[in-house]
């Protein structure tokens, strides 16, 4: 039986055809999925795509968070339903409450897109069984507000109980506190992180790597062997 795993489309989202065609390359099936549906048509896993949710007005992901299909998301990432938040996707974890912390405006005030450099922190996750710690990949990064801060207390918990999933390398692109790319929940169902995995899954788009493949193949075998 192929695993099911489903896209978010909100008004404003971007990546969410590319997200499918990644879904798709891994061997699953993509199951477009509409902001203002309740129902998540029995999917397997979720992916919110990246994009500007809204036009990013308010605060990024501050209004998709209450659309109606985030409602089914949070009940049913809470009873281990997994989730993965790419850029946009992340800012509305964050918004939703299932990941800690916010997402800022970039320290420099300006949009970037540049290949990102990054190290795997956490291979234990949902999306990340197909790293390895210390793994070194490269993944397109495009965001204006990618800044992820918390308070000191939430970051130094994320650090101990090993949840920060990915680290930037090289160099901080947008002013993340501890050069954080990416963080999971406890249950490590849900992770979300800044970097696009679903534009390096060709070697002929993207970085000219597969690096970001593994979210979507480490994702399909946890679900085949659930």
């Amino acid at each position: 039986m192929t695993a099911r795993i489903g896209v978010v489309t909100f008004p404003g989202s971007l990546d969410d055809r590319d997200t499918q065609r990644a879904i798709r390359i891994a061997g699953a099936e993509p199951v477009a999925l509409w902001h203002k549906d309740k129902d998540l048509k029995q999917v397997d896993a979720v992916v919110l795509c990246g994009g500007f949710s809204y036009g990013d007005y308010l605060r990024a992901g501050a209004i998709a968070r209450f659309s109606p299909v985030m409602d089914t998301v949070i009940d049913q990432a809470k009873a281990g339903l997994p989730v993965l938040g790419i850029c946009n996707g992340f800012q509305i974890l964050t918004e939703a409450h299932l990941l800690p912390g916010g997402m800022l405006g970039n320290d420099h005030l300006h949009f970037i897109c540049r290949d990102q450099k990054l190290r795997v922190e956490n291979a234990d996750t949902a999306w990340t069984t197909d790293y390895e710690a210390g793994q070194e990949i490269h993944i397109p990064l495009k965001n204006m507000d990618g800044r992820y801060v918390a308070d000191r207390y939430t970051l130094d918990k994320l650090e101990a109980e090993g949840r920060v999933a990915f680290r930037y390398l090289d160099v901080n692109p947008n002013g993340s506190l501890n050069d954080i790319a990416g963080i999971t929940n406890e249950a490590g169902n849900v992770v979300g992180l800044m970097p696009h995995p679903e534009h390096a899954v060709e070697s002929l788009i993207g970085t000219g790597r597969t690096d970001g493949l593994p979210f979507f193949t480490s994702i399909l075998k946890k679900l085949v062997n659930a």
